[in-house]
C-alpha cells in the first residue's frame, strides 16, 4: 500500500515526508483493519511533519481524521466488516488511572494517539482499536466527515472549555477548519459569534455561516465578548482575546502547539475573573457527543481535496494558509 511517512522532521520546504510502499498492515489483538476512504489534513499533522511536536515514533504515518471501511473486524463488537468508521486522534487510554476514573480521559498520562504513536490515515490502510473507533452520522460524504473527526471535535471541545453561557457572545480567532464547524456549532445552539482572521475569504465565510460580524484580530470586537476560542496558534493573540472579554468571561486556546505569549497585565487582561484555559485532546464522549450533534444540525463543512499522493503539497498549503476550510487526502484521486 502507499503510506507517506515522516522521514526528516523541518519545513515543508525541506520535505519531511516521503512517499513509501509498505506492507498493509496486520490488526492486533481487539482492532479493526480499515481500508482508508478520506483524511482529513489536520496542523497537528503539520506539528509532526515540522518537528514542532517531539517525536514519539520515527518514520511514523500521520493523519487522524480518518474515515474508512472496516475490512477485518476482531469478533462480536459495536463494528464489522463493511461499517464506515471513524478513526480520530485519541487512540487509547490506561483505563485505571486518575483522570480516566474521573471521566478525563483526555488527560491520561499513558495516553496514546493516531499518527503520533501508532501509523495513521495518510495511507491507503490502517488499524484501530474497536473501542476507539466512531461510529459515523448520517447525511455526509467521505470528505465532508474527515475534517469532522479533528477538526470538529477539537471544536467542540474547545467550545465547552469556553464555558459559553446560553445566548452568549462568542469570539472566534482564527478561521480554519475547526473554527468554521465550532462556529456553526455555537450559531446553531443560538450564540452571537464574532469572527477575528486575517483571511478575507475566510470574513466572507464566517459572515456567510451566519457571523454578527468578521474582522481582523487587531479590531476590537463590537461587544463584550462572553468567551472566545483561539484557533490560530499565535500567542501573540492571548491578550487581545482576554482583553476583549466582558467580566467572567473565558478563553480557551484550542491548540496542540502555541507560540509564545506575551506578558499579560493582571488588571488588563484576568482580573474581574476572567479565565485562560488550554485544550487538551478530547474524551470518547466529546467524540460521539459532536457526531451526534453534526447528525441532528446539518453542519456546512468546507473542503479541499486532494490526491493521497500529493499530502507533502496538502501540509504545504495548508503551512502557507492556502488551503479553504479544511484539506482532504483521497487515496482513490491517485
Amino acid at each position: 500500500m502507499r503510506a507517506w511517512r515522516v522521514t526528516s522532521p523541518g519545513p515543508m520546504a525541506t520535505r519531511p515526508l516521503t512517499l513509501v510502499d509498505d506492507p498493509i498492515p496486520v490488526p492486533g489483538p481487539g482492532e479493526l483493519l480499515v481500508r482508508v476512504l478520506a483524511c482529513g489534513v489536520c496542523r497537528t499533522d503539520l506539528h509532526v511533519a515540522e518537528g514542532d511536536l517531539p517525536v514519539h515514533r520515527p518514520h511514523i504515518v500521520p493523519g487522524h481524521e480518518v474515515v474508512g471501511e472496516v475490512v477485518t473486524a476482531p469478533g462480536a463488537g459495536e463494528f464489522g466488516p463493511g461499517d464506515r468508521v471513524g478513526i480520530a486522534w485519541l487512540r487509547g487510554t490506561d483505563g485505571t488511572c486518575a483522570f480516566c476514573l474521573r471521566d478525563a480521559e483526555n488527560l491520561c498520562p499513558n495516553s496514546v494517539y493516531t499518527g503520533w504513536d501508532a501509523d495513521g490515515g495518510y495511507a491507503e490502510y490502517a488499524t484501530v482499536p474497536a473501542a476507539y473507533a466512531l461510529p459515523l452520522p448520517s447525511g455526509y460524504d467521505d470528505v465532508e466527515l474527515a475534517p469532522l473527526l479533528c477538526a470538529g471535535i477539537i471544536g467542540y471541545r474547545a467550545l465547552l472549555r469556553a464555558d459559553l453561557p446560553p445566548g452568549g457572545r462568542l469570539g472566534v480567532y482564527g478561521f480554519g477548519a475547526s473554527a468554521h464547524l465550532a462556529a456553526q456549532v455555537a450559531l446553531a445552539q443560538g450564540a452571537t459569534v464574532h469572527v477575528f482572521t486575517r483571511s478575507p475569504a475566510a470574513q466572507r465565510l464566517a459572515l456567510e455561516l451566519g457571523a454578527t460580524s468578521a474582522g481582523s484580530a487587531a479590531d476590537p470586537p463590537p461587544e463584550p465578548l462572553d468567551a472566545a476560542i483561539l484557533f490560530a496558534p499565535v500567542g501573540g493573540l492571548v491578550p487581545a482575546a482576554l482583553a476583549a472579554l466582558d467580566r467572567g468571561g473565558t478563553l480557551a486556546v484550542a491548540g496542540i502547539h502555541l507560540t509564545d505569549v506575551p506578558p499579560l497585565n493582571y488588571q488588563l487582561h484576568l482580573f474581574q475573573e476572567r479565565q485562560l484555559r488550554s485544550v487538551t485532546a478530547n474524551t470518547r464522549d466529546d467524540a460521539r457527543a459532536f457526531l451526534r450533534f453534526a447528525g441532528e444540525h446539518r453542519l456546512r463543512v468546507t473542503t479541499t481535496p486532494y490526491p493521497l499522493g500529493h499530502a507533502d503539497q496538502a501540509l504545504s498549503d495548508l503551512a502557507t494558509g492556502a488551503v479553504k476550510g479544511a484539506a482532504v487526502l483521497l487515496p482513490a484521486l491517485g
